[in-house]
């Protein structure tokens, strides 16, 4: 079996967009900013065989705020970009109760099952409390990246830190 690295969007991969005070995913490519050292991070993890999946709750398609082809245009221009393997997207709304929108584990085990992956040797890295708890949900190991949003803050994350690559420096840590 594989083991994972596990992405959140926006925030991780991609700069979010602040609206009303809170994290947002972009709207546009014009919105869209692919943060410092994401390139640098996703290759180093790779070398390290993982399997790097971006995991994605894209509510603003069910709200109307913004079309499904406009998030796969921005998900396959971040995938040409950066070079992740894959990417799984919940396009509900919390009122649709699905089993993909995170916290919940269903972006993470449909991507399991698909690239067999053993959850127990993969991590997730989110900015949001709903990241985190996706990972414990399944059993990964998480890294919180903590950008001071004024929201709820995730509970016992196994590592927190402020970047992609520092994340990334975690990980090499304890898996050379």
């Amino acid at each position: 079996m594989k083991k994972a690295i596990f992405l959140d969007r926006d925030g991780v991969i991609n700069k979010t967009v602040i609206r009303k005070g809170l994290p947002s995913s972009p709207f546009s490519l014009d919105e869209l900013k692919i943060l410092p050292k994401v390139k640098e991070s996703i290759l180093i993890l790779k070398k390290l065989s993982f399997v790097c999946v971006v995991v994605t709750n894209q509510p603003d398609v069910s709200r109307g705020k913004i079309t499904k082809n406009t998030v796969l245009e921005i998900n396959n221009y971040l995938k040409k970009e950066t070079k992740f393997d894959d990417i799984f997207v919940c396009y509900h709304d919390d009122v649709d109760n699905c089993d993909c929108r995170k916290p919940k584990a269903g972006l993470l085990t449909q991507a399991s099952k698909k690239w067999n992956i053993d959850l127990k040797k993969s991590f997730m890295i989110g900015d949001r409390w709903i990241d985190i708890e996706a990972g414990n949900n399944v059993g990964c190991k998480t890294i919180f990246i903590d950008y001071k949003y004024d929201e709820y803050k995730p509970e016992n994350p196994n590592f927190i830190t402020d970047s992609l690559i520092n994340a990334a420096s975690i990980i090499k840590k304890i898996n050379v």
